[in-house]
């Protein structure tokens, strides 16, 4: 399995969107884990820990970037 640690921030455009949901529901073969988060009117942040197949986290990320979101991975770690 990989571990991806993301910092994810997003703008008054898209911080009331239920992304997170969004993500949990399209992407069901990955662990979504809510690490930090700090969520205001009109600026959020969040850091997620994703677990699952490459595939699927990558699959994960690249549809994180099409909402408009500002996503930064931290680190990466693989395990057997």
């Amino acid at each position: 399995m990989t571990i991806v640690d993301l910092n994810i921030t997003a703008g008054k455009e898209s911080v009331g969107e239920p992304w997170i949901w969004k993500l949990c529901r399209e992407f069901t073969n990955v662990k979504i884990t809510v690490r930090k988060a700090n969520i205001d009117v009109d600026y959020g942040w969040v850091h997620l820990e994703l677990e699952g197949p490459v595939e699927e986290i990558q699959r994960a990320t690249a549809w994180l970037m099409t909402t408009g979101l500002h996503v930064e991975a931290l680190q990466r770690s693989v395990s057997a």
